[in-house]
């Protein structure tokens, strides 16, 4: 009766919980894989006029994904076992899937900032519906991450983005 009971409840010889879900396994990738990106960006050529070479930046991002790589793993090894969630609807990832594509295919014949513009402005508009005077900060949003962006990566990181064939701005 008892042995009957304890494998019921998953108590011994039941099936336990896996160790590690899918985030932890998703953690520990993001977190092997940064750490070997780190390793391969310090292989790149040193400026000996510059202080900050090419890897400079390269090797910032993947030490900040390596720490959000661990952090989920550790997250997941810590956290107790949940049940598994209902069934997903995917439509707003195919749709927002959809749009970025348009929106790399838009970059060379718009250019950068039209083509940026447009695709926050939609993709704000599609993942969350605006209603009434809130129509006003799709396109306030859009131009301020357009403008920001551009301004980072031309003024100060010296990075030429795409100007457009069609608008040749």
């Amino acid at each position: 009766m008892i042995g009957r009971r304890a494998r019921r409840d998953g108590i011994a010889g039941g099936s336990s919980p896996p160790p590690i879900s899918a985030d932890g396994v998703v953690g520990l990738v993001v977190l092997a894989g940064s750490l070997w990106l780190y390793w391969a960006a310090g292989d790149l050529p040193r400026p000996s006029l510059v202080p900050i070479g090419p890897g400079f930046y390269p090797r910032m991002l993947f030490v900040v994904t390596a720490l959000l790589g661990a952090a989920l793993l550790v997250s997941d090894l810590l956290a107790a076992r949940r049940p598994a969630p209902a069934p997903g609807h995917y439509r707003l990832v195919l749709v927002t899937f959809v749009i970025f594509t348009g929106y790399v295919l838009a970059l060379a014949p718009l250019g950068y900032r039209v083509a940026t513009f447009l695709f926050v402005g939609v993709l704000q508009a599609v993942l969350e519906p605006p209603r009434g005077r809130r129509w006003l900060l799709v396109p306030a949003v859009a131009l301020a991450t357009t403008a920001i962006t551009y301004y980072v990566f031309e003024g100060y990181l010296s990075v030429l983005l795409p100007r457009g064939r069609l608008t040749g701005f």
